[in-house]
């Protein structure tokens, strides 16, 4: 009898599936080079800023050394800029490591975790890995004139159990874009039992100039559950290093240090963070930079007939109301990468980064 250890997972991995990456890019930019166009993982085209850059090359000849297993300046740095205190600060391996962890944490087989249809893969990934029951509640209508496909909070909120641990939610969305005002947020806190965490990712948080969305962290002093991530991988342009953060209660944070991987931030990842954080100029380069191209390139596709959903984000959802799976082809066989939905339930879609100019035009010169 031959060996096979997927028998001996245990049951919560057993019903998982292996995160999709999507195309081999290694593959592709050897075979188109510089003319590839990597549109497809949301990634910052202009890169970490000078001062992230100085401070990475610093840090290397530390490189032998263990990093802060505290983090405590990227702490410190964070706590300033967000007016805080560190303790409700845990750093993690991107906010991926923070959302999963959380589940693991705090849910298990006893209890529901509730999160929305299309809603971050993240989410039902850690729901799974924890052997939690994840209730999914069904998206926004595509028809919704400010959210479609988006959360639907009062339904959300509606779903919420008594077994209930944590609520996920991500504002803005990946990978709709779409995203809910600050009085929506409150109305949800106002009805989610305090024993219960309400996890909000914002990841895209810097990305934001809508005049409804601030941050769900002016929340957090009148609401204890309430957890917020956040990365450095979008706006910061440290998508290589990995590296996020979550504010939520000291209590909370304590727990995840019970679990949180010692080292899980790398030194290079901490220094370049902490530099990312004190360079405001290259940030707001960023920000002018995407509202620019992503409105730009809105206004590019309409003209050609494709139809984006709004976006708060560093990335535009297009829905071709038919199978997509044919044009990402035609775009992939010319040097384009972009992001199929199919695994997300939304076959009819397209994810499409912002790019740099000369990515975004030659996305709109390969479209049939």
């Amino acid at each position: 009898m031959s060996f096979d250890a997927t028998r001996l997972a245990n049951a919560a991995t057993a019903v998982l599936r292996a995160y999709d990456p999507g195309h081999d890019l290694p593959v592709l930019r050897r075979r188109f080079g510089a003319a590839l166009a990597e549109l497809g993982s949301n990634e910052n085209p202009l890169g970490p800023g000078p001062r992230a850059l100085e401070a990475m090359r610093a840090a290397l000849a530390e490189a032998f050394r263990y990093p802060d297993p505290r983090g405590a300046a990227l702490k410190a740095a964070l706590a300033a800029r967000l007016g805080v205190d560190a303790g409700r600060i845990t750093l993690g391996n991107g906010s991926h490591e923070l959302l999963m962890l959380l589940a693991q944490c705090f849910a298990d087989a006893a209890h529901s975790i509730v999160h929305a249809q299309y809603g971050f893969a993240v989410f039902p990934i850690a729901a799974a890995a924890a052997g939690a029951q994840a209730v999914v509640v069904p998206a926004l209508p595509r028809e919704h004139p400010a959210a479609p496909y988006g959360h639907d909070l009062e339904a959300i909120a509606a779903a919420v159990r008594r077994d209930t641990r944590i609520v996920y939610l991500a504002n803005p969305n990946n990978p709709t874009g779409t995203w809910f005002g600050d009085a929506a947020l409150a109305a949800l806190l106002a009805r989610v039992p305090q024993d219960v965490l309400v996890v909000v990712d914002e990841a895209y948080h810097e990305y934001v100039d809508a005049p409804d969305l601030g941050t769900a962290l002016r929340f957090a002093d009148a609401h204890p559950n309430l957890v917020v991530t956040r990365t450095f991988s979008k706006a910061y342009g440290l998508a290589g290093l990995r590296v996020g953060y979550m504010i939520g209660d000291p209590s909370v944070a304590a727990v995840l240090e019970r679990l949180r991987e010692s080292f899980n931030v790398n030194g290079l990842a901490l220094a370049a963070a902490e530099a990312a954080l004190g360079d405001a100029e290259h940030l707001q380069r960023v920000r002018a930079f995407n509202r620019g191209e992503r409105e730009w390139l809105r206004a590019e596709l309409a003209a050609r007939g494709y139809t984006a959903l709004p976006s708060q984000t560093n990335f535009l959802l297009v829905d071709l109301g038919r199978d997509a799976a044919p044009l990402e082809r035609h775009l992939l066989e010319r040097g384009v990468v972009v992001r199929p939905m199919g695994g997300y339930g939304l076959p009819q879609t397209l994810r499409i980064s912002i790019g740099s100019r000369a990515e975004n035009a030659r996305l709109l010169e390969a479209l049939p």
